[in-house]
């Protein structure tokens, strides 16, 4: 017998109704809940905020939605997930985790992460990033450019390498915020890329 998480309050702050939402944030709600057939938890959660909630968009979409040889959008995710289970974000690891699994197209590789980065099936730069990552998401003041220099060695670009600790940075926001607002992930996110899709 498998039990869902109970619904319940998705902030313990407003959450704008759908219908007095800005016509941008109202067609960027729609297009997330067409293509993933729900609405994620954090867009509802931060709707009550239009100006903050388009910047928190802009700046994941500048830092999440490409792929350089260096980092791919899948490697991009897993820092996310490393460094928000560092940081206990329930809604981070779940959310992004679903995210990782279809972007790496890899059903197992996520949840390993998020248990524990240092024993999951990564090659040594992908380790290095994670490694770098986590430790400015808990110890920031221990990084040092030999840190940088390591990420460089495995091939980063200048650009690679500052994504590492934007993402990181940016996601100690989301962290944050998710806690501070109690969001609970989405039920839909469990589920998400564990599964061929059906065709």
């Amino acid at each position: 017998m498998t039990a869902e998480p109970s619904p319940g309050p998705i902030s313990r702050f407003p959450v704008a109704d759908a219908a007095d939402l800005p016509p941008d944030l109202a067609e960027r709600h729609a297009e997330v809940e067409e293509k993933s057939g729900f609405l994620p938890n954090v867009f509802a959660a931060l709707s009550w905020r239009p100006a903050e909630e388009r910047a928190f968009l802009a700046m994941h979409d500048a830092l999440m939605d490409k792929d350089t040889p260096g980092l791919s959008t899948g490697e991009r995710e897993l820092i996310v997930v490393a460094t928000s289970a560092a940081n206990d974000c329930a809604y981070c690891v779940v959310a992004h985790g679903a995210i990782a699994r279809i972007r790496t197209r890899d059903p197992y590789l996520a949840d390993l992460v998020a248990v524990d980065w240092r024993k999951a099936p990564l090659d040594d730069r992908v380790h290095t990033v994670l490694d770098v990552a986590v430790r400015l998401a808990t110890d920031p003041a221990a990084v040092t450019a030999g840190d940088l220099d390591r990420l460089r060695a495995h091939g980063l670009t200048e650009d690679d390498v500052w994504d590492v600790g934007a993402i990181t940075a940016f996601f100690a926001l989301s962290n944050r915020l998710a806690h501070f607002a109690a969001i609970p992930p989405n039920p839909e996110f469990h589920l998400m890329g564990r599964l061929p899709r059906q065709r």
